[in-house]
């Protein structure tokens, strides 16, 4: 049965939501694939496994199997940077690879971690485990528990997932003995479910769970806390906090920093506004800023950055800005707020990170990193920057560059609480990790003086001297300049020819920042076409692909306003933007319809199901992983509620009337010549879920749209992939349906 958007008849079982209008919801389009929606159906895996049977015999041959091999080998790659966390006197790491597919969770000492051969005390192998309890373990971290002075660091929550999912088990484990601590001998073990935890005290932790029958929000997250003492079910836990159901989700941690321990709550209001609390004589008090101001405290400081312009006492503070004041000086209603950095056309707030006396600020200009090192204890008089600010010497051009602090609270003599981690990487250069030390310049007026070496280096998994970065600006429609970066042969010929992966997201203030891939290398720009005649006598030639990200609105590139440039009714900006950047590409040569594909994942999976539908014309292929499709449905399906604040809620009828205007599943007509198309998702994803992309391939290769691809992985989440073998395969077959589609071996 062929649907388009025309069809108006309500589906059955359709009723209203928190956000439908007085008025009624908006009528729902026919949906001959609903019976799709039951993620775990027998009848619906049956489906779901008859079309990965078909894409498996399109895509697996033996360019396939050498492919995946190849990015296997460099997911796998013990020469990778084991990348750490300090907690205490010892270094923290997980780790992957052919040997250890779910990995392992270890430690060594400084010294030992700077050998080229580090001495790993392994606490825990997720497979022996996964084998021991025949469970399909997923580890997503540990939350150590704050030792008494002079103590080692011992207990930690760690975060296991079944599946790949979101939902978490958390157990308590000892680092000493190496073993999860009984929960008959009083060990915390809470049900796997969303939410999160923290550690109160070493005998009580601070819970916001759905699991055991606590309520859910109405975008499946945790609607209460709880505080939990050892031996205590979470039912009969004393409720601490809760949020309204139409609320996106609580959040509750304690900050145990010594001198400033304090407890605090957020109330997810929706993903860009939220009310932040803080514990007070046992009675919450809300901190006084609007709920589109984030806040984050440190010590005795307060930090706010808002999402839009904030006007406080007859000053307005820009979006993307931020501010400080005094923690206790604000709550006791003073507002004397001072400005730290401040945004402009070209510059923006990445994130931000304190080492024991500084504040270390991560910025973009034009999409290439600045780091500044701001000094609290010299205030300047400064409009701009209330703190003296020195730049730290570490980012080339068109390279992407993080600081973050190694551990702020080591303040022993010779310690590392003013050091921090440099974090450098590029498309064509392997990502180093150096570590570094500020201090103080004797001379005032010189600032911050910042020493810092490479620690490990990432190998080289291809040739990367062979090829050249450029930055490029697109025009969209209404005059806004796109920038994009362009990854291409040193020696690209600008006839039209190249067969080029277009990459992006455009949305929830996610920057693309340009990052050394491997996998890319491999196999996308060192893959070779078939040689071809050379013009005018020319010996005949082959040629690599060209790998293009593009840095649409919507994303955070340019800060909060580059963000809400695109948000809800102005969605089609970005994807104008994205279409900009296609039709530049061709302008300048590089590529054609033919021989240009997209690719992107979740909200880029929306992205390209856009060009797929609304601009079918530039492309030759789509790549759509674990996408939104069906934005008619997709605020009851997983935890698509919670993104009612990017896209609208399509139950009320006069947003539903721009939703649609975006909507792919509802965009599909007859009688149009569509890119090859290979959607992707994971059955265990519980963010998204794989239901969109079912139904969008049920309805494609129903109304007999030709050259149609889907396949789902039963594992790994919303990423698609659990361990390095899963992500291989599924890189293998974006990768490799792309270069058939557009390097002339059609599928």
């Amino acid at each position: 049965m062929t649907t388009t958007a025309a069809d108006q008849a309500p589906a059955p079982g359709s009723g209203t939501t928190p956000g439908t209008s007085p008025q009624g919801p908006a009528p729902e389009p026919t949906d001959e694939n609903v019976w799709l929606e039951e993620i775990y159906g027998e009848t619906q895996l049956a489906w779901v496994k008859e079309q990965n049977s078909r894409t498996e015999d399109l895509l697996e041959d033996a360019d396939y199997a050498a492919l995946e091999g190849s990015i296997l080998e460099v997911l796998d790659s013990t020469d990778r940077i084991a990348m750490v966390g300090k907690r205490g006197d010892w270094y923290y790491n997980f780790w992957k690879d052919r040997q250890n597919p779910k990995g392992l969770w270890r430690r060594t000492t400084w010294e030992s971690y700077c050998s080229d051969a580090p001495e790993w005390d392994v606490l825990l192998d997720v497979d022996a485990l996964a084998a021991a309890e025949d469970v399909e373990w997923v580890f997503h971290g540990a939350t150590f528990l704050r030792p008494a002075p002079g103590e080692p660091y011992r207990h930690a929550l760690l975060a296991l997932s079944p599946d790949g999912g979101d939902a978490n088990r958390y157990r308590e484990f000892d680092v000493e003995s190496r073993m999860f601590v009984d929960p008959v001998q009083g060990g915390f073990d809470l049900p796997t479910a969303k939410g999160n935890v923290s550690w109160l005290d070493a005998d009580t932790l601070l819970v916001a769970s759905t699991a055991e029958g606590l309520p859910k929000t109405a975008s499946s997250y945790a609607r209460t806390a709880v505080t939990l003492t050892r031996g205590a079910s979470l039912t009969d836990a004393p409720r601490l906090f809760e949020v309204p159901e139409d609320h996106m989700m609580a959040v509750v941690a304690h900050d145990s920093t010594p001198g400033f321990e304090r407890t605090f709550a957020v109330d997810y209001i929706d993903f860009y506004n939220r009310r932040n609390l803080v514990m007070r004589d046992g009675e919450w008090e809300q901190i006084d800023v609007p709920t589109d101001v984030n806040v984050s405290a440190h010590r005795e400081w307060l930090l706010f950055r808002p999402q839009q312009d904030w006007t406080l006492d007859g000053t307005t503070y820009p979006a993307g800005s931020l501010l400080v004041a005094r923690f206790e000086d604000y709550l006791a209603g003073h507002r004397g707020i001072a400005v730290l950095f401040t945004p402009d056309a070209t510059t923006s707030l990445q994130s931000w990170s304190w080492t024991r006396n500084f504040l270390l600020l991560n910025l973009l200009k034009d999409v290439s990193s600045e780091i500044r090192v701001l000094d609290p204890s010299r205030p300047t008089h400064n409009a701009e920057a209330a703190w003296s600010s020195t730049l730290l010497d570490a980012c080339p051009p068109l390279h992407d560059v993080n600081a973050y602090a190694v551990d702020d609270e080591d303040d022993a003599d010779g310690g590392a609480g003013d050091d921090f981690w440099l974090v450098a990487t590029g498309f064509t250069t392997p990502s180093t990790l150096m570590r570094g030390t500020l201090a103080r310049a004797a001379d005032r007026t010189a600032g911050v003086v910042s020493r810092h070496a490479a620690v490990k280096a990432s190998p080289s998994f291809f040739a990367e001297e062979d090829y050249e970065v450029q930055q490029h600006f697109a025009v969209s429609d209404d005059g806004t300049r796109v920038p994009y970066f362009q990854v291409a042969s040193r020696d690209l010929a600008l006839d039209g020819q190249n067969p080029t992966q277009l990459s992006g997201y455009g949305g929830f203030e996610v920057s693309r920042t340009p990052a050394y891939s491997g996998t890319v290398g491999r196999a996308w720009l060192e893959r070779r076409t078939a040689a071809a005649p050379g013009a005018d006598g020319e010996a005949p030639h082959s040629r690599g692909g060209v790998y293009v990200v593009a840095n649409i609105r919507g994303g955070g590139e340019y800060g909060p306003a580059w963000h809400r440039a695109a948000l809800q009714e102005n969605r089609h900006k970005a994807y104008q933007d994205f279409a900009a950047v296609a039709r530049d590409l061709m302008s300048r040569g590089v590529t054609s319809r033919e021989r240009l594909g997209c690719v992107g994942g979740s909200n880029g999976g929306l992205l390209v199901g856009n060009m797929l539908t609304r601009y079918p014309e530039l492309f030759g292929a789509v790549s759509c992983g674990v996408p939104l499709l069906d934005m008619r449905r997709y605020t009851r399906l997983s935890a698509g509620h919670s993104w009612i604040a990017e896209y609208g809620d399509p139950d009320v009828p006069e947003q539903w009337e721009y939703i649609r205007t975006f909507s792919p599943y509802h965009l599909l007509k007859d009688g149009v010549e569509y890119p090859e198309t290979f959607i992707w998702t994971a059955t265990s994803d519980d963010r998204v879920g794989p239901v969109q992309a079912r139904k969008m391939a049920a309805r494609m290769l129903a109304m007999g749209i030709p050259n149609v691809w889907f396949h789902e992985a039963l594992e790994g989440g919303h990423a698609g992939a659990s361990d390095n073998r899963q992500a291989a395969a599924l890189q293998a077959r974006s990768h490799h349906f792309l270069w058939k589609a557009l390097a002339g071996g059609t599928p």
